[in-house]
């Protein structure tokens, strides 16, 4: 049953003809909708000025005039006047292109013919009460969670229960010194909450420093990290400070740190223990004070368990664990991140868009979302860029069915679309895991990465 926090969401019906007040009144109760029915225009608005609606299901002709719809247009304007964000769906059975272009300027949100689809008009009342509660969930956590969301701030956005310990955990953990481990899948956000962290720290006067730390090589590793003078080796034309002495009095963020090899792993832990580093080809010892974030998507505790990573390292870098949920099991934030995404993109981009139509909220909330909040990012800028109307429409989005027939669609899809395809199915498989996804693919982690960058599923 839909409800909210405290009543059964509640619909006005606005209909001049009693037979149809009644057939939507029993439809929508057996939807587990609270319903008033009125058969004015007067009537539906002092029934708005009385008590809260979440939706509004109108016809556009009334007795007094029953062709034109104009009865209804005007309605619609006095009810955009009283309450922009509440949804309105209009009815006709006289519909045209014309009177239907005119509702949806006045503020319309769908429009309906009599006779209606019940699964399409409750889907449609459904779709547009799901996004009126997420942008108004969305302008009471921008209140509710200040300290963690201020503008010199990441935007770190979640109300879904599975992320609450998350929430806590970063506002209580955040002001303080401690070195923290950000566990979760590829593309859960893990440096969104290490920026979070870090802007609450009394570190935030000085920029994070940021390094991929699996991505160097043991060539580059010490000299990434630590520095080097000149002459150190062939190319060192010049000294040069590392990731930790630019880092210094600051946080520094290793992320997949799980991916250092084992023979350098021991450079790192002399420094996290002692706070010493010496250049590379000096034999200065150089002090520095800084805050260690570390984030991987990899089961730390079973590499060490297998010997491929120190153990002694791994309780260096998690005085406090944090594990992010994948999108997947905080389906509640999905319409929430959407909407933050859009704003930006429209934006950037100087397009005026106002949301995601009916169709595009569906798959929105349906995709499997394997590359999670990175993937919806980048889905939400597809649709933005390829928006062509007011609102985002599912094609726009470039989502896949979940349940795709690979052997049905094989033969319409060109090679990128296989492979980027077979890599969704197998993160999916692995639940987001992305080595067990790339052994089982016979790929290098690089090379997974690689093909993950390629496909935006980074």
């Amino acid at each position: 049953m839909k409800t909210s926090s405290t009543h059964p969401y509640r619909v006005l019906l606005a209909d001049d003809q009693a037979d149809i007040r009644d057939a939507l009144r029993l439809l929508l109760k057996r939807e587990g909708y609270e319903t008033q029915a009125v058969a004015s225009p007067a009537e539906a608005l002092s029934a708005i000025e009385a008590r809260e609606f979440d939706a509004v299901l109108m016809d556009l002709n009334y007795a007094r005039d029953t062709t034109s719809g104009q009865e209804g247009l005007d309605l619609l304007t006095r009810i955009q006047q009283l309450d922009s964000t509440l949804p309105v769906v209009v009815m006709t059975a006289w519909s045209s292109i014309e009177v239907a272009v005119e509702a949806m300027r006045r503020g319309a949100r769908d429009f309906l013919q009599k006779p209606w689809e019940n699964t399409r008009l409750v889907a449609i009342l459904r779709t547009q009460i799901d996004l009126r509660q997420a942008l108004r969930r969305a302008s009471r956590l921008e209140a509710e969670n200040r300290m963690l969301r201020a503008e010199s701030r990441p935007t770190f956005l979640a109300e879904a229960p599975s992320m609450q310990p998350v929430l806590d955990l970063v506002a209580r953990i955040g002001p303080s010194d401690a070195n923290v481990l950000i566990t979760g899948e590829h593309g859960t956000g893990k440096e969104v909450v290490a920026r979070t962290l870090h802007a609450l720290s009394t570190r935030a006067t000085k920029p994070m420093v940021t390094v991929n730390a699996g991505g160097l090589s043991e060539g580059i590793f010490e000299s990434e990290l630590f520095g080097h003078v000149k002459g150190a080796f062939t190319d060192a034309r010049s000294d040069r400070v590392g990731r930790f002495e630019l880092a210094d009095s600051s946080t520094l963020f290793l992320d997949e740190i799980a991916n250092v090899p084992l023979n350098l792993q021991a450079k790192l832990l002399r420094v996290l223990e002692t706070g010493d580093l010496e250049r590379v080809g000096s034999s200065a010892t150089r002090r520095v004070d800084v805050r260690v974030l570390a984030a991987t998507n990899a089961d730390v505790n079973s590499e060490a368990a297998a010997g491929r990573f120190r153990p002694d390292l791994l309780f260096r870098l998690n005085t406090i664990e944090i594990h992010i949920p994948p999108l997947r099991d905080r389906r509640e934030d999905i319409l929430l991140l959407a909407h933050h995404f859009l704003r930006g993109y429209a934006q950037r981009y100087r397009k005026t868009i106002s949301g995601f139509d009916s169709a595009a909220t569906v798959a929105l909330r349906e995709h499997s979302w394997p590359g999670n909040v990175r993937e919806l990012d980048h889905a939400v800028e597809r649709g933005v860029l390829l928006a062509q109307g007011p609102q985002v429409r599912a094609a726009d989005l470039g989502l896949r069915p979940p349940a795709l027939s690979a052997s049905a669609r094989l033969e319409e899809m060109n090679l990128d679309d296989v492979e980027r395809y077979l890599i969704q199915r197998t993160l999916a498989r692995h639940d987001g895991n992305v080595s067990k996804a790339a052994g089982a693919l016979g790929l290098s982690r690089s090379a997974m990465y690689r093909r993950l960058q390629k496909y935006g599923l980074e």
